[in-house]
Formats: C-alpha cells, sequence, structure tokens
C-alpha cells in the first residue's frame, strides 16, 4: 500500500493520523488505531496494513488487527494477564477504544499518549498512560525509527508482583511468506524458548554465531529470546527488506517479565523475555521488544523501554 493511499483510507475512515517525516520516509502513526505506527520508505508502507481494520472497527464478537507497530500491556496471559479477564481471549477494550492525542511534534518527530484502563486476570483494576515519543531518521534506502515507550501507573494503591505485573511491549507486524526469517546473533540455544505447547525447533537453525527461524507461515508458534540477545532482524527476499529491532537497556530496578499467553491459572515464570517472534499461518508475522516491571507498582511509577527499529530496502 502507497503512504498516501493510508492517510486517505484513514481520513475517509474519520480515523485521525499523523506523520513524522515524510511520504518519502517516515511513519504513520494512526491516532483511533491503537495509536500504532507504521513505516514509510519510498512512498510506500512496509508495516503489514489491514484495510478492514483502518475502514472498520473492533467489536466484542470480533477483533480488527490493525497491523503497524502497536504497544501492548504485557503479560498477555497468566495469573495476571490482560487478555483472558472476562474469559475469553480479547484486547482490552480500553485499548482498542483509546484515542491516543498529540502532545508534541515537530517535522521528524511526535509523541502521543492515551489512558487506558486496565483489568487483569486477578480482576485488579489499574488506570494506566499510555505514551509512544517516535523520532525518524532516513538514509538513501533506509529508514530508522526510535520509540520510547512507556507505561505510567496512575493507580493510587501499591501493588506487588504477586497481585499485578505491567511492562510495555512493542510488537511490529509485517506481511511474510516463502523465504521470510528472522536472525539473530545467538551462540545458547537455551536464550530461546517457545512459548506456545507446540514446539518450533524444527523452524530454526544454527550457524555460525547466528539463530534463523522462519517465519513463511508454515508453523503458527511464538518464541521467548533471553536479554543476551542484542538485536532481532526480520528478512522477506521477496521484498529486499530487512527490518532490525534493538531494545535498550531497563530503567533500575525493572526487569523483564513472563509475556507469554498461558492458562490464567498459571503463575508466571521468573523467565523474562527482551524479545520475541510471532509467526502466524494466515501470511504475518510480529518482532517483538518488551520492557521490564519493578517488584512494586507505585503510584505515578513508569515502566520504559527506547526500541530502536531500522528499515533498509536492499533492491530498486
Amino acid at each position: 500500500m502507497r503512504a498516501a493511499q493510508l492517510l486517505k483510507a484513514l481520513a475517509k475512515a474519520g480515523k485521525r493520523a499523523v506523520l513524522a517525516g515524510d511520504l518519502g520516509a517516515g511513519a504513520v502513526v494512526g491516532l483511533d488505531l491503537e495509536g500504532r505506527w507504521y513505516g514509510v520508505l519510498g512512498g510506500e508502507v512496509l508495516s503489514r496494513v489491514s484495510p478492514e481494520a483502518v475502514a472498520g472497527q473492533s467489536t466484542r464478537e470480533r477483533y480488527l488487527n490493525p497491523g503497524g507497530d502497536g504497544l501492548w500491556p504485557a503479560p498477555e496471559d497468566t495469573a495476571v494477564g490482560y487478555q483472558y479477564a472476562a474469559g475469553a481471549w480479547r484486547v482490552p477494550p480500553g485499548l482498542a477504544a483509546a484515542r491516543f492525542r498529540v502532545t508534541r511534534a515537530s517535522s521528524r518527530s511526535v509523541a502521543v499518549c492515551a489512558e487506558v484502563d486496565l483489568v487483569n486476570n486477578r480482576g485488579v483494576g489499574m488506570p494506566v498512560l499510555f505514551e509512544r515519543r517516535i523520532a525518524v531518521a532516513s538514509g538513501r534506502k533506509s529508514l530508522t525509527v526510535k520509540v520510547a515507550e512507556s507505561f505510567t501507573y496512575l493507580g493510587r494503591r501499591e501493588l506487588r508482583n504477586s497481585e499485578a505485573l505491567l511492562a510495555p511491549w512493542s510488537l511490529g507486524q509485517f506481511d511474510c511468506g516463502p523465504g521470510c526469517e528472522v536472525v539473530f546473533p545467538c551462540r545458547n540455544k537455551g536464550a530461546v524458548w517457545d512459548l506456545y505447547d507446540e514446539p518450533s525447533e524444527g523452524q530454526r537453525t544454527w550457524e555460525a554465531g547466528l539463530c534463523r527461524t522462519r517465519t513463511d507461515g508454515s508453523q503458527r508458534y511464538q518464541i521467548g529470546i533471553g536479554p543476551e540477545v542484542p538485536w532481532i532482524e526480520f528478512r522477506d527476499p521477496r521484498r529486499g527488506l530487512t527490518v532490525r529491532r534493538a531494545a535498550g537497556a531497563l530503567p533500575s530496578g525493572q526487569s523483564p517479565i513472563d509475556i507469554r499467553d498461558a492458562a490464567p491459572e498459571v503463575r508466571p515464570s521468573r523467565r523474562g523475555v527482551r524479545y520475541s517472534v510471532y509467526s502466524d499461518r494466515s501470511g504475518f508475522m510480529e518482532i517483538e521488544a518488551a520492557g521490564g516491571c519493578p517488584e512494586v507498582l507505585r503510584p505515578g511509577c513508569s515502566m520504559s523501554v527506547e526500541v530502536t527499529t531500522r528499515f533498509a530496502i536492499a533492491k530498486g
């Protein structure tokens, strides 16, 4: 999809958007699409776009996944997760319906925020300020997007980890197919593990200090990746596209957490996820980076992580 088409479709649907950079190299931020941003290079949108989500509205019966790069609350599930608080998987309606607002903007940067009320599987309610500070820089055939992701806990009582966990979780979605993969430097196979029960070792190869995991749609899986891995990179040979993500150091006192989609009766593992890769049979995948959480959520505390995403086109 062309960037101009995306902006036109958003305007037609009555959904606000803001552009950091320009249509040659920049990020389109859907203020009424969960605050998701879409990488643009050479006038083309490189992130996955769902025209149905752009034009429509999610309901209780059906969630329309907008694609792009979203900021979600982690963990997805376990005893303190957010997607099963009403008994079945759903995106928290406060997030799906959030209307982000611009708090600061320049030609190559924008800051947006929204207040979202979350309820976890323990029935604990948490008012949270979601904030994304987005800055773009470009080269001849590359785009770098730096995003400072943060959650600020607005509640008035302290919450220990046994009651609540909360970490910013950045999920970048891309269309994928034959030949697509994610590559990252890693010699320790123990630094990579499955987040679903179905094993996915058959999707991976290890060579020359690199792990290569296929995201060609042949199997639905999600893997967690430990903090010793410095970056992960999606490669799509069909488009000559590479997308590398790197997460910065966590604030003092905050540690990676278990983000996985596990049953609500399962307690979170102490094994924290720094990066994650999700592959879906329907032809899309995600490269993900997660922040951390302190042992106690205190009123006004912020959980943050800076995620740098670099897009490059090798051909054309």
